[in-house]
């Protein structure tokens, strides 16, 4: 069905034309234009108008309603009308005592949801002690070594009342077992548990670089707690599919949702395989996408993810549930724009940004720091991320109405060109053979080196701006001061007598023989290992231990050259 008739068309040409030979002709004649190409960040070309000629040829059903297929226009049917976007800033820092202090204080300030930042010894499989985690514990993120971590990360809080984000990827089927535990130890329904982790393994390989095993033992692992939690935690995102880093390597927006999409694919084919129908999990996958700088590519970006992880769904996988077609996305306002220089410029950043996730329809956000470009935030600049999202939620009436932005004939024209360049993507990924042969070979991380390459060439010849940076220099603003949230000394030698005194009160011999088992479970592919798994972490074995024992099994990732 088309929107405009074939003749009402041609009289908008018709008109076009002559504005263009008449107004527009002797305004550029008097005042060229400041640039000879106008274009999106990831090279679509833009019109210097729009009008209805340029969406007569979308079809009527791409358009649709907020809540139905292909949700172009929204996830739900009300959105923010029905229920406002979760508001749920990252905290991870120091020992899990810190960590909770932190999530305690922005609950009071009115953040609705919880996320967690691990360190990087948690991330690589390290425990506390482990000579590779030297320098590194609780620095970035919450140092995590066992089910007992977890209980005091999470001392005071009701986990069946507030939804919980993990965001832990090699060694996420290990803290999802000590979740779950700690909320079987405090009597808890299952069922009742919200919350989502990020475990996303592909995406590691391409972009941020924490690894432990090669590719495809890291994708069993995947789909091992994808099918386990469906059946035991049936409100938990077991997997928050992550474009954002892909943007945050330098990837642009086509890229950003076009390769989550492939390894969505390759996740769901693996789940698939083993046996599960599409429509029990895909429910349950979730996205984690960037808010970046061109305001309304990104808007549009939203709008065209949800439309192609809608086909893909109906259409690849032949899913039956409007669920399982229902893409919903966790957002996060850009780091990597934000600056040292003068930096509570950040905050500008931030809010637009924000604004923008808004407009294109997020589901929840976490909006960044002013000083996250120095270290980890400090309260204050929390507490200012947590007021802007309260801002634009209460105070600028953007919530009213569904999609405020559609029918508009640029967001659509807009929409429709980034869903076409993603299919594009999409079937030359299938040509060369699927995503997971495409990480192994590096094909991926070379797309992104070459785009963050043209990205900060772009930054350096000054034809792409950062205000205060390249452009509007102050001198006087290079060396701003500003307070930043100190690393605890002690944190390191708190964990390491915790695994001490652990260790010495188990049943070291029972730990043994669960380990073993598990790296037995391992060198099979038809065994979850999520539930020896959870028997280890009771038995008080530690995230070290377990990752080690599957490290022995199949090895260790290296990445191929990027040239």
């Amino acid at each position: 069905m088309k929107l405009y008739r074939d003749e009402a068309i041609a009289d908008i040409r018709a008109r076009q034309a002559e504005w263009e030979e008449r107004e527009l002709a002797a305004t550029l004649k008097a005042r060229p234009e400041e640039k000879p190409v106008y274009e999106t960040e990831s090279g679509i070309p833009l019109k210097r108008i729009y009008t209805a000629a340029d969406v007569a040829d979308i079809p009527a059903d791409d358009f649709g309603f907020p809540g139905a297929y292909p949700f172009t226009r929204g996830a739900y049917p009300t959105m923010y009308r029905g229920r406002p976007w979760t508001i749920r800033q990252v905290a991870g820092f120091g020992n899990p005592e810190a960590t909770n202090q932190r999530y305690k204080y922005m609950i009071a300030t009115g953040q609705t949801g919880l996320s967690t930042d691990f360190d990087l010894p948690t991330l690589l499989g390290f425990d506390s002690d482990d000579p590779m985690a030297f320098g590194e514990v609780g620095r970035c993120g919450v140092a995590i070594d066992t089910i007992d971590d977890v209980d005091r990360l999470f001392d005071g809080i009701d986990l069946e009342k507030i939804s919980v984000s993990l965001t832990i990827n090699p060694s996420a089927w290990v803290v999802y077992s000590m979740f779950v535990a700690v909320a079987e130890q405090r009597g808890y329904d299952l069922a009742k548990l919200t919350g989502t982790l990020q475990a996303d393994p592909l995406k590691e390989y391409v972009a941020q670089k924490e690894w432990i095993y090669p590719v495809r033992p890291a994708v069993r692992l995947l789909r091992d707690l994808i099918v386990h939690s469906a059946a035991a935690t049936p409100k938990m995102n077991p997997i928050s599919l992550s474009g954002y880093h892909l943007s945050d390597v330098g990837g642009n927006a086509i890229q950003e949702v076009a390769f989550i999409m492939a390894f969505t694919i390759a996740y769901c084919e693996e789940v698939v395989a083993a046996g599960m129908d599409i429509d029990d999990f895909a429910p349950r996958l979730s996205f984690f996408f960037i808010s970046h700088q061109d305001f309304f590519e990104q808007i549009c970006k939203f709008r065209a993810a949800r439309r192609i992880y809608a086909k893909i769904m109906a259409e690849r996988f032949k899913a039956k549930k409007p669920e399982s077609m229902r893409l919903r996305v966790h957002v996060q306002t850009a780091a990597m724009s934000l600056t040292k220089v003068e930096p509570h410029n950040n905050l500008m950043r931030t809010a637009i940004q924000a604004l923008g996730a808004v407009l294109g329809g997020c589901q929840s956000m976490h909006t960044n720091g002013l000083d996250e470009a120095f270290a980890i935030p400090t309260e204050e600049a929390m507490k200012l991320a947590i007021r802007t999202q309260q801002i634009i939620r209460d105070e600028i009436n953007v919530t009213s109405v569904v999609d405020p932005l559609g029918g508009s004939y640029f967001i659509e024209r807009l929409t429709s060109d980034m869903e076409a360049e993603m299919w594009k993507v999409l079937k030359e990924v299938e040509e060369r053979g699927g995503a997971v042969k495409l990480v192994e070979e590096g094909w991926f991380q070379q797309k992104l080196a070459d785009s963050a390459y043209d990205t900060f060439r772009k930054f350096d010849s000054g034809e792409k701006i950062s205000v205060g940076v390249n452009h509007h220099v102050d001198a006087a603003s290079s060396a701003a001061e500003v307070d930043i949230h100190p690393y605890d000394e002690s944190c390191t030698q708190l964990q390491v007598d915790r695994l001490a005194a652990l260790r010495a009160a188990r049943d070291n011999a029972r730990v043994e023989a669960l380990l073993q088992e598990l790296a037995d479970q391992a060198r099979t592919e038809d065994v979850n290992l999520v539930p020896k798994t959870i028997e280890l972490v009771k038995a008080r074995a530690t995230l070290g231990e377990i990752c080690g024992a599957l490290r022995e099994v199949w090895g260790s990732y290296s990445e191929p050259l990027i040239v």
